[in-house]
């Protein structure tokens, strides 16, 4: 297997055009481990580290344009505050030296139902830049994922930027693990208030061959907030509301038994998981409004 250095992205995508099955690394922490162990024997390998668009973000117009080569420790460091939960999810992913060298692009391309992004950038509706010689092309990521390891990029295709819009109200993630660090979720769910478009967002993790929303949670708890005009006051969430959410939730799994635990453990957590992460973005949210009006005093 040949390892390729370029200097510069058009290069990348010659070399991805050129040689079919070649694999892009950033942080390795993922890809290696499987070329390592001999499971995938491409006939190439192209480094990105040395392309420094990739390892760049920006904030534009209430977006944050995400180079797919960003890594985690910097997600955490540098964007909690135009993007809470991502760096919420970021903090949970591995070790210090793992957060170091992995990124949302590896995620992205991976495509693993356990990485803890993909719950967020589903809440959030974010969207995945995809470049080849051929052009540039966006794809909403609740479009992105197709199968266990599987998504709509072409062999030709590098996942460039991740854009995320800038949180608007509070963001929450979660995950249920064997312990709380090093180690890969046994399900996670995110959550994402939106009040200027009332839309709750969500996503689940390692419940289900592909991270999803939970779109019957969502479309349910965005009605009883504008039902019970909740955007406009900021009152309490009713508990019957937070049970139904979670139940909703749960029952957009497909859940598999695995050593991390099995298909009702899964479901039951992420019902869990869902009462715990929207309850607490709510009462976030009114904590706000208090504060607020307390300035303003």
């Amino acid at each position: 297997m040949d390892f390729l250095l370029p200097e510069r992205l058009d290069e990348v995508l010659t070399a991805l055009a050129a040689r079919p099955g070649t694999v892009p690394v950033a942080g390795g922490t993922d890809v290696m481990v499987r070329l390592g162990t001999g499971r995938e024997r491409p006939p190439a390998a192209v480094d990105l580290t040395r392309i420094a668009p990739l390892a760049r973000w920006e904030r534009t117009a209430g977006e944050v344009r995400l180079g797919a080569a960003v890594p985690y420790t910097r997600i955490a460091e540098e964007l909690a505050a135009p993007l809470p939960g991502l760096a919420a999810a970021a903090r949970t992913v591995g070790s210090r030296q793992i957060r170091n060298r992995g990124t949302v692009g590896g995620a992205l391309g991976t495509a693993s139902p356990t990485g803890d992004v993909h719950p967020v950038l589903l809440a959030c509706g974010a969207e995945v830049e995809l470049i080849s010689v051929r052009g540039a092309r966006r794809v909403p990521v609740r479009d992105f994922y197709t199968g266990p390891g599987r998504t709509v990029r072409a062999p030709d295709e590098l996942i460039r930027a991740v854009r995320v819009r800038e949180a608007e109200g509070p963001q929450t993630y979660a995950k249920a693990a064997r312990r709380g660090a090093v180690v890969m979720a046994t399900c996670s769910f995110a959550v994402a208030l939106w009040p200027s478009r009332a839309w709750v967002g969500t996503g689940i993790g390692s419940a289900a061959p592909v991270p999803l929303p939970a779109l019957e949670a969502e479309r349910f708890v965005a009605g009883e907030l504008t039902e019970r005009r909740l955007w406009e006051t900021r009152g309490p969430l009713p508990g019957g509301v937070l049970v139904r959410f979670g139940e909703l939730a749960a029952a957009a799994t497909a859940p598999a038994d695995d050593v991390r635990g099995s298909s009702a453990y899964r479901r039951h957590a992420v019902a869990v998981l869902a009462r715990r992460t929207l309850g607490r973005a709510w009462d976030e949210h009114r904590t706000r409004r208090r504060t607020e009006e307390e300035s303003c005093a």
